[in-house]
């Protein structure tokens, strides 16, 4: 690894994706610090610590998704912003059938993907068949425009940690990265789901009286320690409005349920989150 020393300031810009994170740990699931972990090890910690700080202050301008590769552009000391990309190896049509069909002999598997979580041993369905899901440093190409001769210059470090958050809010972002749509999985996978319900259904035990569970009535059942809820805005808005139509009450009642429905989404999305920091602090 070379040495790269940029003397001119960095150009800061306010038009950029700004990480989530403002400090510790960027991502919070298993397979994006998965991710994350693969990219820290080839990195020197100054170009590290760099590319954190990038993604903290907003210097990846944009950072767009295709088959196969990820496209950014990220500001750095220059005017007009680096290129950054990062290419993995899709799998072929027969590869993904063979992963499917090892992903449906595990009903568990199949449950957790139904409700947008990525088990944490799914790699031995992909192992099963002699496949990684996570890419090896040769199915991995990636690049930047930038005159750094490092591997992994911060520009592109910058463009991991901004990609390590889409990831840990949207697993099957790797799955369209190797090369097949969340929707094509769950449709191949959808076809079990009543085979899944009753693998993985518990059988039903009478509740305790109140008088019996009031110490741990507040407590999360054990079997639920590891159930995750995903947080992310309707694909399409007022789903409800779409589905009955435009009510007929009076001339401007969409308009008005329409304000109303931002209101509670928004509401809604504020006390999950507040929940969700009060846990993490627990």
């Amino acid at each position: 690894m070379g040495w790269y020393y940029d003397y001119k300031p960095t150009i800061e810009t306010d038009k950029g994706i700004k990480a989530k994170s403002k400090r510790g740990n960027f991502v919070k699931n298993w397979w994006a610090t998965r991710w994350l972990t693969a990219m820290e090890r080839v990195m020197d910690r100054g170009r590290l610590q760099r590319g954190r700080t990038y993604a903290r202050k907003g210097q990846v301008l944009s950072l767009e998704e295709s088959k196969g590769e990820i496209k950014a552009k990220v500001q750095g000391s220059q005017r007009k912003p680096y290129r950054v990309t990062i290419s993995l190896t899709p799998l072929s049509e027969k590869a993904w059938e063979k992963v499917i069909a090892a992903l449906a002999e595990r009903p568990y598997f199949v449950a957790q993907l139904l409700a947008g979580e990525m088990p944490q041993e799914i790699e031995e369905a992909f192992q099963a068949v002699k496949l990684d899901l996570f890419p090896g440093r040769r199915e991995l190409v990636q690049g930047c425009s930038c005159p750094d001769p490092a591997d992994v210059c911060k520009h592109l470090a910058a463009v991991h940690y901004i990609l390590a958050e889409r990831f840990d809010e949207d697993p099957f972002l790797l799955f369209r990265l190797r090369g097949k749509a969340q929707e094509a999985i769950l449709a191949s996978l959808g076809s079990g789901l009543a085979d899944v319900e009753t693998a993985v259904a518990p059988e039903h035990s009478p509740a305790l009286p109140l008088s019996e569970s009031l110490n741990n009535f507040w407590q999360t059942d054990p079997a639920l320690e590891n159930f995750a809820v995903r947080i992310a805005p309707a694909e399409e808005p007022y789903p409800l409005l779409e589905r009955l139509g435009d009510p007929n009450f009076f001339p401007e009642s969409r308009r008005w349920l329409v304000k109303a429905y931002e209101v509670v989404a928004e509401t809604a999305v504020q006390i999950a989150f507040q929940a969700e920091e009060i846990t993490s602090d627990r």
